[in-house]
């Protein structure tokens, strides 16, 4: 089961802790406040009470002794008399409640004196008060805590009880692959008896949503698979009929142009289909990786442009300044690197194309009719076609070049002046230097 530190089990428990942990702080307060109520109210009143008392035995009987118990000792000072026997700590102290620091004995002290000038001290033990503070403080606390504790560990168990459906069913969930839900688990027949309820309900909407996943996924790998073969099949017939009539001297010069648009277009067509069969299959192209030299696939789609510029005053060239390998499928490099040089070729007219390849990157560099800043900030944009829009094209070259650097981590940078032309680089941060 999920064990993330953001886990609902997780945060069940830290909020019973810090429940428990405010409602003990709240007690001990509690307590200690009401030893200090003890010690400073309750005490005080009861010498008080005490001393008046000890006065209206003094007044009906002059010999009346001091209180003298267990827990309070009593001095008398007679008007003018000596104040020897009282002890030297709180001989001076003036009229009024005192409690003294441990240093000085730690007693509670009570001085009071009457019209006459007697003078009465009253002296509470610190021990006697610390031990009734605990017995009737402490003591009731620790049982208080412990029932705290008791009834927050039961109603922790209780609620983990009544969250684990939901815990369990995140599990699994967790586990599933996304281009195969597991939905089987999630049957009525499959699931814990302790699932009821909104849990329930969930764990129903989640089976029949993954079952709608399964058939989409299903779908799709069939019509990538059926798109694959019967698309090529008739492209594939097109290119060598294509191929035999251009071996046919007779032709005349109208229909030889037919022919070559008819090729250009089929060509772009095997590029275009290609792209999207890749590209339909998300995360998983059905292509293999393998260890390849790049400057292999850059001379094989230079070789494949050139097809493209027949009639026109280009020259393409390839220079291969540092080579370099990548492990990935060598055919979405084709079509990446393809798309970049037939839109070079759609867009220059006369000049050059230059692809260059450099440890890591490769730049593909033309003299066309460039683009403005503003066009350039749209170039990947799908359908958008920037300079003479009158020439061939759909405008979504570009676009698969983007989306195919970004499913690959290969990034592609654009730099362009209008007039002056374009450079398209890629980079490949995993790349390997070649042997």
């Amino acid at each position: 089961m999920p064990t993330s530190r953001n886990g609902l089990r997780r945060k069940i428990w830290v909020a019973f802790i810090l429940q428990a942990a405010a409602i003990s702080f709240a007690a001990v307060l509690g307590v200690y406040g009401a030893s200090a109520v003890l010690k400073h109210v309750l005490i005080q009143q009861a010498l008080q009470q005490e001393a008046a008392h000890y006065w209206q035995r003094l007044q009906a009987n002059p010999g009346a002794d001091v209180p003298d118990t267990y827990n309070m000792t009593g001095y008398l000072v007679p008007a003018g008399g000596s104040a020897d026997k009282v002890p030297a700590n709180i001989r001076e102290l003036p009229v009024g409640f005192h409690s003294l620091s441990r240093a000085q004995g730690g007693s509670l002290v009570l001085v009071e004196q009457d019209g006459r000038g007697h003078r009465l001290y009253l002296l509470f033990k610190q021990e006697q008060v610390d031990s009734l503070a605990f017995w009737f403080g402490m003591a009731p606390l620790a049982i208080v805590l412990v029932v705290i504790y008791v009834i927050a560990w039961s109603t922790y168990r209780a609620s983990k009880r009544a969250v684990s459906p939901v815990i369990w069913l995140a599990s699994q969930v967790q586990r599933w692959d996304p281009k195969r839900p597991e939905s089987a688990i999630l049957r009525p027949e499959n699931l814990p008896t302790d699932v009821e309820g909104e849990t329930l309900v969930l764990a129903s909407s989640l089976h029949d949503f993954a079952s709608r996943i399964e058939s989409f996924v299903e779908r799709e790998r069939d019509f990538t698979r059926d798109a694959s073969h019967e698309l090529r099949t008739p492209l594939t017939v097109i290119r060598v009929a294509g191929d035999m009539m251009a071996g046919d001297e007779s032709l005349s010069p109208m229909a030889r142009k037919a022919l070559g648009r008819i090729q250009g277009a089929g060509r772009d067509m095997e590029a275009l289909i290609e792209a999207f069969l890749i590209l339909a299959r998300e995360g998983d192209t059905g292509l293999p990786d393998d260890d390849f030299d790049v400057c292999d696939v850059v001379r094989e789609e230079v070789d494949k442009a050139r097809l493209l510029l027949a009639g026109k005053p280009i020259e393409i060239r390839c220079v291969q300044e540092q080579a370099f390998h990548l492990h990935a499928p060598a055919r979405v490099l084709s079509v990446l690197l393809g798309n970049l040089l037939r839109n070079a070729c759609h867009y220059t007219d006369a000049g050059s194309i230059t692809v260059t390849v450099r440890r890591g990157s490769i730049s593909v560099a033309d003299t066309g009719v460039g683009m403005s800043p503003e066009e350039l900030a749209r170039v990947f944009e799908p359908f958008f076609r920037a300079g003479d829009r009158k020439k061939d094209g759909q405008g979504i070259g570009l676009s698969i070049v983007q989306r195919l650097s970004q499913r690959y981590g290969w990034p592609v940078r654009l730099e362009s002046e209008p007039g002056r032309g374009t450079t398209a680089t890629v980079s490949f941060p995993n790349h390997r230097p070649a042997a």
